[in-house]
């Protein structure tokens, strides 16, 4: 199936589930690598992020499984709404700049909790490469928390 057509049945799949919820929304994807970036205009962007963002991770997770039966192979979707995870990227990266401060003025590790795990990886990509702290995640399921450290 050339790529195209794969994007048509993706958005049509979306779009389907969309409207079984009884969601009118503007569909828009773009693919990177092996993830489908897929930008959700809607009046009813609450309803699909929910609390935290929990129910926009959870439909990302259906729509992903929905479109990879169609097409016979696992596609990631990631799924945008609202602006929700570009607002929150920001929140993090602020976070992150704050917590690092933190270590650095008491010299001692501080720990993140309640973040997903794409918001871990942001502050874990953001801290890299830094030289004055480090950053790990410690703990397992809904306990594990992000620690920064002094270097």
């Amino acid at each position: 199936m050339s790529k195209s057509k794969e994007n048509l049945t993706i958005k049509d799949t979306i779009e389907s589930v969309f409207s079984l919820l009884g969601i009118s929304a503007t569909v828009s994807l773009e693919t990177k690598d092996d993830i489908v970036d897929v930008v959700v205009d809607t009046q009813d962007s609450g309803i699909l992020i929910g609390y935290h963002g929990e129910i926009l991770e959870s439909l990302q997770t259906v729509l992903s499984l929905c479109v990879s039966k169609k097409l016979g192979r696992f596609i990631r979707i990631s799924l945008e709404v609202g602006d929700y995870k570009k607002n929150r990227t920001e929140y993090l990266t602020s976070l992150a700049m704050r917590t690092k401060e933190r270590v650095l003025e008491e010299q001692k590790e501080t720990e993140l909790s309640n973040l997903k795990s794409w918001e871990r990886r942001i502050i874990h990509l953001l801290l890299e490469e830094d030289k004055e702290v480090a950053s790990e995640s410690r703990g397992e399921g809904r306990d594990r928390v992000l620690v920064v450290k002094p270097r």
